[in-house]
């Protein structure tokens, strides 16, 4: 066991333990009316589905990431070839993306310092980026770290376990943003957080950017 910077146990004993202090979540139980078909299920050139790439950059947060799902449940699961440690299945997925966020965290067990959040359809997210919201977080568990949008901050995002309870009184579409915002968490600089995928045209971009890149 060792203490980190803001005087929290932090255990070292194994990854798994470590992890399951530091879990990452995806949420991805949207129907993603505007894109008139489930994104989670769109293919990325070489990196499987928008879900499974997403997978892979909760990956480099925690080895303990879990999926929150609901619209599309059980295809969705089904046609990912990245299984995360779990899936959670949330039946209110229609009440809006908060109630996705609380329904994850409650499945979180007692070791969870926090937990890292991530959204399923922003695919050009920096893995330098995430790899300092990761360290940080590490280093500093009890302060909230959160990506960088300019004028202010959302996910990705490390939102402490002190945060939990302000969390879970959101409502609607509201997302941890909220929380972050109004917590003054720490901006982290993540290239890509802009690019999400809510439409056809989106979707398209994000398409000439991968091939771009390649």
């Amino acid at each position: 066991m060792r203490l980190s910077a803001s005087g929290v146990h932090i255990l070292t004993s194994d990854r798994v333990s470590l992890d399951q202090q530091f879990p990452a979540l995806v949420l991805a139980a949207g129907r993603a009316s505007r894109m008139g078909r489930a994104k989670q299920l769109l293919v990325m050139p070489g990196r499987g589905t928008l879900l499974d790439n997403a997978i892979a950059q909760a990956g480099l947060l925690s080895g303990q990431v879990r999926v929150v799902v609901g619209s599309g449940y059980p295809l969705v699961r089904y046609r990912c070839r990245r299984q995360p440690a779990g899936w959670i299945y949330h039946p209110g997925w229609s009440q809006g993306l908060s109630q996705s966020l609380i329904a994850g965290i409650r499945a979180l067990g007692p070791r969870a310092l926090g937990v890292f959040v991530l959204l399923g359809d922003q695919p050009l997210l920096d893995p330098r980026g995430l790899a300092e919201l990761a360290r940080c977080a590490r280093a500093q568990p009890g302060v909230a770290w959160a990506a960088n949008y300019g004028a202010r901050v959302g996910v990705p995002a490390w939102v402490p376990r002190a945060l939990w309870g302000e969390v879970a009184a959101l409502t609607g579409d509201a997302g941890a943003g909220v929380v972050l915002n109004r917590a003054g968490a720490r901006p982290i600089d993540l290239q890509g957080v802009q690019q999400d995928v809510d439409t056809p045209q989106d979707w398209l971009s994000v398409k000439q950017r991968l091939a771009e890149q390649s």
